[in-house]
């Protein structure tokens, strides 16, 4: 679980910013809180605040964080990142605070999370400017340790850097392909190092969606649940579904021949809905369904994929094209721990004070 998101020089924040989910002592929605490894844990947290104040920024800023640790390792082979032959493999730079002529500070990031399983409480951090890595660390504590283990700390001062939480086998392997612009995290990950494996799969699992791009949602509506031709999971999407829309009985899938040869094949979705003068079936196609429709079927596999690993959800503009009783029902079934096991989270942006009143939210 994520105990705490911490962020500094980027976009509109310049000092460090916490998103900080440990639940504090208060008595009120006391079963919403989860206790892992001595803390006590929101599994919902709901980020409020006027246009331009900053909340989707928090949401880029984890984001930039959970691309750069999932796939910095594809980046690298040139100093100057700026002259990356493939324009798909630069670097990302970091968008730091502008609103200052001189800021040649690196931004930074870094989250403090807990293992479900060992329970073990992971800080892992990095720090990052044009040039590449500034700094990079991984810290580790036993849940009944009272101070944390160094796993790594990687710094542009060759000096100042250790490696003493990875075999000699493992260092020399990471070292020799190092590169300024690759996090060792993920690096390690790639060559299989476990304790690099550890944190690069949870970031992995985890979803960031934005509701509030266009071309996100067009790309979400055109996702399908993972084995959707199945009758099995249409089942579980129309239980799912039922929750908040029972106006749909079924789906009718029909594969149509791919766009160029070679390519993957399309299906044309039509969802099933009782007519009203009879006992038949009347098929309209999803695309013509409502846009809330829509974007809670979109919303389906990413919500599976966060129960099931028990991850994180961040979702920008979650109430985008959403009725609030829906937004409320996908709070109350992260509350829930019958429904969420796993002890998944949800974090997400609104603009609606509605949820602030309706004893949903702590």
């Amino acid at each position: 679980m994520l105990l705490q998101f911490n962020f500094s020089n980027y976009k509109s924040f310049k000092k460090e910013a916490s998103l900080d989910l440990a639940a504090t002592g208060i008595s009120e929605l006391s079963h919403h809180v989860v206790q892992l490894a001595n803390e006590k844990v929101l599994p919902v947290s709901a980020i409020f605040g006027a246009n331009a104040s900053g909340k989707s920024n928090v949401y880029k800023a984890f984001s930039y964080m959970r691309h750069l640790v999932v796939h910095s390792f594809r980046y690298g082979g040139s100093s100057d990142v700026t002259k990356a032959s493939d324009e798909a493999l630069k670097f990302p730079l970091p968008l730091r605070f502008a609103w200052s002529t001189q800021n040649c500070e690196p931004a930074s990031f870094e989250v403090y999370l807990i293992d479900p399983i060992t329970l073990r409480t992971y800080n892992y951090g990095f720090m990052v400017d044009e040039r590449g890595v500034v700094e990079e660390w991984l810290n580790e504590k036993a849940k009944t340790a009272r101070i944390s283990k160094t796993i790594f700390f990687r710094s542009r001062d060759d000096e100042n850097c250790d490696y003493s939480g990875f075999s000699k086998t493992d260092t020399n392997n990471l070292l020799t392909a190092l590169e300024p612009e690759v996090l060792l995290i993920s690096l390690g990950n790639k060559l299989k190092v476990l304790k690099c494996q550890n944190i690069v799969q949870w970031f992995y699992q985890c979803e960031t969606t934005d509701y509030g791009d266009p071309g996100e949602n067009y790309f979400l509506c055109h996702r399908l649940p993972d084995d959707f031709r199945e009758k099995a999971i249409q089942d579980q999407v129309l239980s799912f579904f039922a929750t908040f829309d029972d106006s749909i009985k079924g789906f009718k899938i029909e594969e149509l021949p791919a766009e160029e040869e070679g390519g993957a094949k399309r299906m044309h979705i039509e969802a099933l809905h009782k007519a009203i003068d009879s006992d038949e079936f009347v098929s309209i196609s999803l695309l013509n369904e409502s846009a809330g429709t829509i974007k809670m079927f979109s919303l389906y596999p990413v919500l599976m994929n966060v129960l099931a690993h028990g991850t994180l959800l961040f979702v920008d503009e979650l109430n985008s094209r959403l009725h609030p009783l829906l937004v409320r029902n996908l709070i109350r079934l992260f509350s829930n721990p019958e429904a969420n096991p796993h002890h998944a989270q949800l974090v997400f942006t609104t603009h609606d004070t509605w949820h602030l009143a309706n004893k949903g939210l702590r």
